[in-house]
């Protein structure tokens, strides 16, 4: 797990995989401060309801502001969140997780990171409140997790067991801690995480939006910086469940982000699709690699329910 994630009030505890060098790193000896790397990015983000839901309960967005100031003020979001509940409140609240976290985030004056945990925390309020006044969403919540790309550097927040992975130089590096049960086990050395990935308790998770009136909120204890070519995956637990990370990284460089995330979601069907699957990609294009490579017109995206 990557060292530089922590819980909002207190540190998780990361686990050995050597975390990426930071962007500024140049191999020449010549250092790049982040604001000064110039950047477009291409990004897809698609759901599936699986093989095996009548439901789709995940939610998903990507939001990349059309107006030039609104965009350098506050970035592109990636969003993704894997709602729970009985009937359809899992679909409610990971809908609900969805507008709120895009507008409080957009709406916010503040700098990128505190919008982004307050936009989580007023999530997480309404969701809450809302499962209070009808018996039919009690006990709703979902997970969620966020990127934004702004100015050449990265901002995350994190709740549940939806993930992060950075793609870099070709490695893969898991960039959340899942907050649930078997990983608690992990870190408390009472499991690898190959026993994790198949014990029966694996989608027990230990933190949700919505689930209690206050919820904490995991970041990143700075920004991370971007490099070109940097892959950013995020994704719920149908696709990592049944795909290896390696598979992810594999296919996830192997062709632009629309048929990365095809690919992706058609091999966790072709291995079961027991629950529902939503990948987001983005790609960062270097100032060359933008001019060659034109940058969707699309601005924003939905995860198609």
């Amino acid at each position: 797990m990557f060292s530089l994630w922590k819980k909002k009030r207190s540190a998780d505890k990361g686990g050995s995989r050597k975390p990426p060098a930071k962007a500024n790193e140049q191999g020449t000896g010549e250092l790049r401060r982040p604001e000064d790397f110039k950047c477009e990015i291409i990004a897809c983000l698609l759901s599936d309801v699986g093989c095996a839901r009548e439901l789709n309960e995940d939610s998903g967005k990507y939001v990349q502001p059309g107006d030039p100031e609104l965009l350098s003020a506050k970035g592109s979001l990636l969003l993704v969140c894997d709602g729970m509940g009985g009937h359809s409140a899992g679909e409610v609240a990971s809908s609900m997780a969805v507008d709120v976290i895009t507008r409080v985030y957009y709406d916010d004056l503040d700098d990128a990171q505190a919008a982004l945990t307050k936009a989580f925390e007023k999530a997480n309020r309404e969701i809450y409140e809302a499962s209070t006044k009808d018996e039919s969403r009690k006990g709703m919540g979902t997970t969620g997790t966020a990127l934004v790309l702004r100015n050449g550097r990265a901002f995350a927040a994190h709740v549940g067991d939806s993930r992060i992975y950075l793609i870099r130089n070709e490695q893969i590096y898991v960039m959340t801690q899942d907050h649930s049960e078997v990983m608690e086990m992990v870190k408390r050395g009472l499991l690898t995480l190959e026993e994790a990935r198949h014990h029966p308790d694996k989608n027990v998770i230990l933190r949700a939006l919505g689930s209690h009136p206050e919820v904490e909120v995991s970041t990143w204890d700075a920004p991370f910086p971007l490099r070109e070519n940097d892959l950013f995956l995020l994704c719920s637990d149908g696709l990592y469940d049944l795909v290896e990370d390696d598979e992810i990284r594999r296919l996830t460089i192997s062709a632009d982000p629309r048929p990365a995330c095809e690919s992706l979601i058609a091999l966790a069907k072709e291995r079961g699709g027991h629950d529902n699957i939503t990948v987001g990609i983005v790609k960062v294009l270097g100032e060359s690699d933008a001019v060659s490579k034109p940058v969707p017109m699309t601005r924003e995206l939905e995860a198609a329910i």
